[in-house]
């Protein structure tokens, strides 16, 4: 299973403001692999998690294709993306649930609705703590929602996992174990896109396979650690070495 972007433009206009946020990207998400994207504030890295779920924002635009397998994804997204096809880690895990149910009750419900990954299961690999299924989702602390949110995707086992920031807010040794997961669950067969600019993590633990460089609403570069550590672009050598 794959997901691709192809010539893929997003042009967001509130009616107050307007701006292309992605110009012409074209970005291929192999299995097996984990794609890191990295970049700046406003460089479009969430954006491109949005444009491969199909689900832009209510103000943006989209031009060119989204493929997942080879597959045009439906002009209003994938029905569910919790489907066992694509699965997303939100930038704010909390917006992965309802607010007003625990969130141990949303995972045991979508335990019985895909019958794939048990809730044990999925927070063993998310390291997400039994006791804080039990609370609301706000109640939470941040790490403790993001590996909620984290656990949530894993349920279905989707071939195809976009991960926005998912070892923000955690400590070193807990982020390890959750990239470690990640890890295998690429190494199992899965796509899988994270959005992070944790370089060292993702060097040192040999977690990313390849690394794409975003700037502006553009790629500026692609290709493993040690290929873009020597590029002839200042702004990707900077990003990748400042990591170490």
């Amino acid at each position: 299973m794959t997901a691709e972007l192809c010539s893929f433009t997003v042009h967001i206009d509130t009616g107050r403001w307007s701006e292309t946020v992605l110009t012409t990207v074209d970005l291929l998400v192999p299995s097996g692999r984990i794609t890191a994207v990295l970049g700046g504030p406003g460089s479009g890295k969430t954006m491109l998690a949005y444009a491969l779920t199909g689900h832009l924002p209510g103000t943006a635009q989209g031009r060119g294709e989204v493929l997942i397998n080879g597959r045009p994804v439906p002009d209003d997204g994938w029905p569910d993306l919790r489907g066992g096809t694509v699965g997303y880690i939100p930038q704010e895990g909390v917006t992965a649930f309802d607010p007003g149910k625990t969130v141990g009750a949303q995972l045991r419900e979508l335990e019985q609705r895909h019958h794939a990954w048990t809730v044990r299961q999925a927070c063993a690999a998310a390291h997400y703590p039994e006791y804080a299924s039990g609370l609301l989702p706000h109640e939470n602390s941040g790490g403790q929602i993001q590996r909620a949110a984290l656990a949530a995707a894993l349920i279905p086992a989707p071939a195809v996992l976009i991960a926005d920031s998912p070892a923000a807010s955690l400590d070193r040794e807990t982020a390890y174990h959750v990239w470690k997961s990640l890890r295998d669950y690429a190494d199992s067969g899965a796509a899988i896109l994270a959005i992070s600019n944790d370089v060292p993590m993702l060097t040192a633990g040999g977690f990313a396979d390849r690394m794409v460089i975003m700037h502006a609403g553009r790629i500026l570069a692609t290709g493993s650690p040690a290929q873009l550590a020597g590029s002839e672009n200042a702004h990707v050598r900077a990003l990748i070495r400042s990591g170490r």
